[in-house]
């Protein structure tokens, strides 16, 4: 037995009668919102080519909120015309989620609904999340190993480093620092060296078969011993100085 009585079901019967005609009327009256003839036609123009490229998008997003509107009604008035067939059924005001019967305040409030406030799936927390973040997590930042210990190599940020290198639409105040007053310092880690990663790799070098460990004694060399580092590096002129 439903636990509407005749009066109060009377009441939500004539209440959907209502919502449906009007929703009919609003989308016959505007032709669906206008959405029968193009973007040249409803704005009056007999072509949008010499119109600037903002009046286009304008008349875009304006196009693109009737269809939402449209999309809206329709499915408003799918529902409305489900819950009075539920009516002529004598299923109309039971929860399908649960099966147990919808308060009359709700359905007050909501007379096309078919669910409970407690089971509404729109108060769910959504599941579809693009399939892409499967294969892509983190999202950002993916590609910069430098959190990693065992990562020397090339990695995203590396790649992003070169392309950097050759400018950007950026300014000093857009820049990741605080203390960035200069476009040379700019780019992400503008201080760190390029083509070596240790410092004794800018001034050590071998011959053709790997062997033959030279020291280039140069700027950099004397920055790295100056600094307090490497005497184990030392250049063999010098180790016989030092003996």
């Amino acid at each position: 037995m439903n636990h509407l009585t005749p009066e109060q079901l009377s009441e939500l019967r004539a209440s959907l009668e209502k919502q449906q005609k009007e929703i009919e009327n609003r989308i016959q009256e505007n032709d669906h919102y206008d959405l029968d003839n193009s973007m040249r036609y409803s704005s009056g123009e007999l072509t949008e080519i010499d119109n600037h490229p903002g009046d286009a998008a304008t008349d875009l997003y304006h196009r693109s909120m009737d269809i939402s509107l449209l999309e809206r009604d329709e499915h408003e008035l799918v529902n409305i015309k489900a819950a009075l067939a539920s009516m002529d059924e004598g299923t109309y005001g039971i929860c399908a989620a649960s099966g147990q019967p919808i308060p009359y305040e709700r359905l007050v409030a909501v007379p096309s609904t078919r669910y409970s406030k407690e089971f509404n799936p729109r108060q769910e927390q959504p599941h579809t999340r693009p399939v892409e973040e499967e294969v892509l997590s983190p999202p950002f930042g993916r590609t910069s190993l430098d959190e990693r210990e065992d990562q020397n190599g090339f990695d995203g940020e590396d790649a992003w480093q070169i392309v950097e290198s050759w400018g950007n639409s950026d300014s000093p105040a857009m820049a990741e620092g605080n203390n960035v007053d200069s476009y040379n310092e700019m780019e992400i880690e503008a201080g760190e060296p390029d083509g070596w990663v240790e410092p004794w790799e800018n001034f050590v070098a071998t011959d053709i078969t790997g062997n033959n460990v030279t020291i280039i004694q140069g700027n950099s060399y004397k920055h790295y011993l100056d600094s307090g580092e490497g005497s184990f590096l030392l250049g063999p002129n010098e180790k016989e100085e030092q003996e």
